[in-house]
């Protein structure tokens, strides 16, 4: 009896431990995406350390502000009663573009319009080279 109770306990440590390994991995990787992403914003509207000193607290207020919506609209979307309680997902793209018009000023007030709007395609094109990088890896 005490050897399965030796065992179960064990066992959950493990399990727990392993848990806890995995969800520490996940967050270095999330990391290292968060990292390249930076090198790569950085790079491709060629900010100064300046430019950059100020620009990436707004970029993460911004990237906080649009996870929120999204995870709202994902998640805790209340049901609209229009179309028989569905979700109205155009609301929620609404938003977003609305917070882009808001953030896309924010950014030219310290990297001038031109690479204020550049900004989204910059933000795109890595997306796109995270995702390719992420199927080659997969093959």
């Amino acid at each position: 009896m005490m050897f399965n109770k030796k065992n179960i306990w064990i066992t959950l440590f493990f399990s727990i431990f392993s848990i806890a390994l995995g969800f520490a991995q996940d967050k270095n990787r999330f990391q290292a995406i968060e990292n390249e992403k930076i090198a790569y914003i950085t790079k491709e509207l060629d900010l100064t350390p300046k430019e950059a000193q100020q620009f990436f607290p707004l970029y993460n207020e911004y990237s906080q502000t649009l996870w929120d919506i999204r995870k709202e609209k994902l998640n805790g979307a209340p049901k609209n009663s229009f179309r028989g309680g569905s979700r109205d997902v155009l609301q929620y793209d609404a938003k977003e573009v609305q917070i882009k018009k808001e953030y896309r000023a924010k950014f030219a007030k310290v990297i001038g319009n031109a690479r204020a709007s550049q900004f989204f395609e910059v933000e795109q094109e890595f997306r796109e080279h995270l995702y390719k990088s992420l199927q080659n890896r997969g093959r």
